[in-house]
């Protein structure tokens, strides 16, 4: 293996999802796998560095399996998962060698991102594959996950890797056209959304909840995930992965599907890992005034912005700080245990001292230790 001689290349992290992949579940999409490959390997050629998340392990173990439903059971799941994961990395290693690409495959659970040290020790895995100009299949590891500690879905899985290397790029293909003004499939009159800011209000109303048979994620969670993916400074495109050569065509700045771009610096990579994090161990709901301070100010939180607290915590643990509506602004680090914290929340900070009976933090979480959601 030779490494690349050009550390600026241009890196795209692809998502396929399991639809595309599955031919809606009627086994491994041959064909399509084919002409994505092709394109990939097009791409390589172009100096483009290249990330597959791919979906489908699941779902190709149930059609090994036979089984028409998605399985309930936590072991099943488990066990298609196992039994469909070597089919589907199979496909991808036979199909790139025909080109004399080298793919690897990574399989990565919450927990690999959710600690500090695995989370910086899976990027250092994918610099040293990508500056080997190997692509790295990315998917996550469905046979030991549990719901608890899950990502959810591949499309916010997807946005961390493009978080981990520092992609230019996140497209997620999928089985439609892009993101509508409406639901499709109810409104005869949705209109294609072609460009939009990523976080754009409207695209929350514009997105459907609902994933498909053979995936877990809908339009809503390719929304999420385009804004986390923004953290890191990648733009995203979401498209018909069915396009005739749609991986080609945006490479040559062709205009398919839903760009959805953004102004924000990008975050420092420790707030980047504190933003992606799945799993929370608890929250701080915080009034008006502080929810306007994090948003405009980038401030620390200090406890006399915080008007309740939910869960129970420790000092160090990541916790989301919601608004009085329940949608979360911002998580990060905690200065304090949740029995500390309910003593001093609304309080001035001139009081920490008598109410905790030691001198405590002046901010329940301070702002290096804090990320914008």
């Amino acid at each position: 293996m030779t490494s690349r001689s050009n550390q600026n290349n241009p890196c795209w992290v692809i998502k396929i999802g399991s639809a595309l992949l599955t031919d809606n579940g009627q086994g491994l999409a041959v064909d399509a796998l084919d002409h994505w490959v092709e394109q990939i390997a097009r791409l390589k050629s172009m100096g483009f560095d290249v990330v597959i998340v791919s979906s489908g392990a699941v779902a190709q173990g149930m059609m090994r399996l036979g089984l028409d439903q998605r399985p309930t059971a936590l072991h099943q799941l488990q066990a298609a998962a196992a039994i469909g994961q070597a089919g589907l990395i199979q496909a991808y290693e036979i199909r790139f060698k025909k080109f004399e690409l080298i793919t690897a495959q990574i399989l990565l659970v919450h927990e690999d991102l959710s600690s500090r040290t695995r989370y910086l020790n899976a990027k250092q895995t994918l610099q040293s594959l990508l500056e080997s100009n190997v692509i790295p299949i990315v998917n996550e590891n469905d046979t030991v996950a549990t719901d608890e500690i899950r990502f959810g879905d591949n499309d916010t899985l997807a946005a961390q890797v493009a978080n981990l290397v520092g992609a230019d790029q996140l497209l997620i293909l999928t089985d439609q056209q892009g993101v509508f003004s409406q639901d499709p499939r109810k409104h005869s009159g949705a209109t294609l959304i072609e460009h939009c800011d990523v976080n754009d209000q409207s695209l929350d109303q514009a997105a459907s909840d609902k994933g498909g048979h053979w995936g877990r994620g809908g339009m809503s969670t390719k929304i999420k995930a385009a804004r986390l993916a923004a953290h890191s400074g990648a733009e995203t495109v979401i498209t018909d992965g069915l396009i005739v050569d749609v991986i080609t065509r945006l490479a040559n700045n062709e205009a398919l599907g839903t760009r959805l771009t953004h102004c924000e610096k990008p975050m420092s990579q420790r707030k980047q890992w504190l933003s992606g994090s799945v799993v929370s161990c608890g929250e701080l709901v915080i009034d008006h005034g502080a929810e306007k301070k994090l948003l405009e100010s980038g401030s620390s939180l200090l406890p006399i912005g915080v008007s309740a607290i939910n869960g129970t915590f420790s000092r160090g643990d990541l916790i989301s700080c919601v608004n009085s509506e329940g949608i979360e602004v911002a998580r990060g680090l905690t200065n304090y245990n949740s029995d500390d914290a309910s003593k001093i929340i609304g309080q001035t900070s001139e009081k920490l001292t008598s109410l905790l009976g030691y001198g405590g933090d002046e901010e329940i979480i301070h702002r290096d230790n804090l990320a914008l959601i």
